[in-house]
């Protein structure tokens, strides 16, 4: 019985270490706070920053915006072991009065299997002086 114990913890140690050995990239912040931006400032950027934490080149296949108010930018090239790339996300404020909160998915592959890592962006945009008079005057 003790045998068959010892044998059971030592595949779950296994499958623990081999869990924690899959992380692919880290990435500096997985979401970002423009906290309070004016809507005539109109656009409003984030670089988010990760580092390929394997073995292997990582390449950035897809980024998808959970809506057509954010447009994604990545690197494109290669990023190999230990080096950084790049996401960044522009949030277009122009006409989206109000507290917001997108979604970033980001494909990528590691030469033999895809992973995804979603990141965020938020805030609050506040009107620009004619669309407050606009809201007023309703």
């Amino acid at each position: 019985m003790k045998k068959v114990l010892f044998v059971a913890m030592a595949l779950m140690f296994a499958f623990s270490a081999m869990a924690q050995e899959k992380q692919i990239v880290e990435f500096t912040e997985n979401e970002y706070d423009f906290g309070t931006v004016k809507e005539e400032d109109n656009k409003v950027s984030h670089v988010f920053t990760f580092t390929n934490m394997s073995q292997t080149p990582v390449t950035v296949t897809n980024v998808r915006a959970s809506c057509g108010c954010t447009t994604p930018e990545w690197s494109r090239e290669p990023i190999y072991p230990g080096q950084q790339g790049v996401i960044k996300a522009t949030y277009s404020a122009k006409g989206r009065p109000g507290r917001f909160h997108k979604s970033i998915t980001v494909t990528l592959n590691n030469g033999t299997e895809d992973f995804t890592v979603v990141l965020y962006i938020k805030g609050s945009v506040t009107p620009s002086p004619e669309n407050a008079k606009a809201v007023q005057q309703q």
